[in-house]
């Protein structure tokens, strides 16, 4: 029995990605940060419900704020539900959120959730000072990794006809 309570979750597991945000901007710094949560999100996050697509970080008072991720009701939960899309207070060192805040002040940085997952058990963002992206750096990016796939096919099936035929060579 005494077993069973000293064993924890370890790892990473991830609930929610913002899979957008690496398209629309360009990441400058991440920091992981603790989330302040009522029972009702937590359960409701350990099912894998959750959507950071409309998220964003403001600073307030000193202090970090997430706005507008989802975290659903939970089914089970009963008048003590929480609000899906309430702000939520990050957990973060005085320092960073000043260092955060002054740059962020800055003309086009903002800052957004990249990734809600559980370490160690305990629920965890990972938010990243960002800049946006102009449409033509959209597209760079895409013609970017689409030439560097093209290059990695074109020497993978140089490299199978390389081996294709040293094998005929040697049978």
């Amino acid at each position: 029995m005494a077993k069973d309570k000293d064993k924890k979750e370890s790892g990473r597991k991830i609930v929610a990605q913002n899979k957008k945000a690496r398209h629309d901007y360009h990441l400058l710094t991440t920091y992981e940060c603790g989330l302040v949560l009522t029972g009702t999100e937590v359960k409701s996050l350990r099912q894998g419900r959750s959507s950071l697509v409309d998220g964003f970080v403001q600073i307030d008072g000193g202090e970090a704020w997430l706005h507008n991720a989802h975290i659903p009701e939970y089914a089970q939960g009963t008048w003590t539900n929480h609000s899906a899309r309430r702000k939520r207070k990050l957990l973060m060192h005085r320092a960073e959120i000043d260092k955060l805040a002054s740059k962020a002040d800055e003309t086009g940085h903002t800052i957004i959730p990249l990734v809600l997952y559980f370490k160690d058990g305990r629920a965890k963002v990972e938010i990243a000072l960002a800049k946006g992206k102009k449409e033509y750096d959209k597209r760079q990016t895409l013609r970017e990794k689409q030439d560097t796939r093209e290059s990695n096919r074109a020497i993978a099936a140089a490299r199978r006809r390389q081996r294709t035929s040293a094998a005929a060579a040697r049978g």
